[in-house]
């Protein structure tokens, strides 16, 4: 027996010092940020917009020379919180990367001069960021939800050159095209009676009308949006944390459909200019066409497809083991040159 013992823990030693060996990174490494002040890697970011300068809030995770992830999270204006559910997973591979509260959302600066949003805007903060946190065409990915996948392709036709890869999850290319997606297939999939008040309160514009949210979110969001019986406390809050304000005036005042300043929104001619290996994520309940995503993989250069059948708008926590599994081995995939 103690003969065993030994030939185990000389095997778990060795797998140990091996795993080590092969990410360069000791433990005490990986959560050292060089800070004077330890804030368990949180810092607020100057931003220099055409209005004045702000902050936004970044919290880091570990440290890796080659894989440095930056989490776009969607809305416009929700929060990072939703994505928390990316810690578990990457730290245990090891990945250092980024949650980030984009201007206006609720633990950055919130100003209010309207012609802050506009994407384009949006696309030189994230530039920004990438500056603040040493990133470059080596190591920089972008992992992008919903408006989050907007901003990333968007990011990705003018700065690509700083990008080692793209993740694009649960975005279609064309605000147009989402739009009769929702016209055509998912109201379709209401009941009659919800579908016809619903549409009834968006012809008099009485968004404010409890009753609006009081239909959508069993009828809607819960079959599209995130199929958990229960919505994780991430996602509450992040709901919860929402600017109201932005997210109407750049999306519209509901997930169902898109309007407001995106509604025109449509890059999908203009996939082809993305060279960097890209992963596009559909799910079968989203509120996007999985076709559409499967598509969109095929009109990039370097495009993957992954497919979560169990999963929504938010297949990172409602289809997660396939969402993760997939989202790593493209990572892992792209850093070992096989993309």
């Amino acid at each position: 027996m103690r003969f065993l013992i030994f030939i185990l823990a000389s095997f778990l030693l060795t797998s140990c010092q091996q795993k080590t060996a092969s990410t360069s990174i000791s433990v005490a490494d990986y959560f050292t940020y060089g800070d004077s002040i330890q804030a368990g890697g949180v810092k607020m970011i100057p931003i220099k917009t055409p209005v004045g300068d702000f902050k936004v809030w970044i919290k880091r995770f570990g440290t890796h020379p080659k894989i440095k992830i930056l989490l776009l999270h969607g809305g416009p204006a929700m929060t990072h919180e939703y994505m928390e559910c990316f810690e578990t997973f990457f730290q245990k591979e090891g990945f250092e990367f980024y949650e980030y509260d984009q201007l206006g959302s609720y633990y950055s600066d919130q100003p209010t001069d309207s012609t802050l949003w506009t994407t384009d805007r949006f696309v030189e903060e994230v530039e920004q960021v990438r500056q603040a946190i040493g990133a470059d065409s080596s190591n920089f990915y972008v992992l992008g939800n919903s408006w989050g996948g907007i901003l990333g392709m968007e990011y990705a036709l003018k700065y690509q050159k700083n990008l080692k890869a793209l993740l694009v999850a649960n975005m279609m290319a064309s605000a147009p095209e989402y739009g009769k997606y929702a016209d055509d297939v998912l109201a379709k999939q209401m009941k009659p009676d919800v579908l016809a008040e619903i549409r009834a309160i968006e012809a008099k514009k009485d968004f404010a009308n409890p009753r609006y949210m009081e239909l959508l979110i069993p009828n809607f969001y819960k079959e599209h949006l995130c199929r958990l019986t229960t919505w994780p406390d991430g996602f509450n809050r992040s709901m919860k944390h929402g600017n109201g304000v932005i997210y109407t005036m750049m999306q519209g005042p509901s997930e169902f459909g898109i309007g407001g300043r995106l509604a025109k929104w449509d890059i999908k001619n203009r996939l082809k200019e993305i060279t960097i290996p890209t992963l596009m994520i559909g799910a079968k309940h989203d509120t996007m066409d999985p076709k559409a995503m499967e598509e969109q993989s095929k009109l990039v250069q370097k495009g993957r497809y992954l497919y979560c059948p169990d999963g929504s708008h938010l297949a990172m926590w409602d289809d997660q083991k396939v969402f993760m599994t997939g989202v790593i081995q493209f990572i892992h995939d792209v850093d070992s040159g096989n993309l």
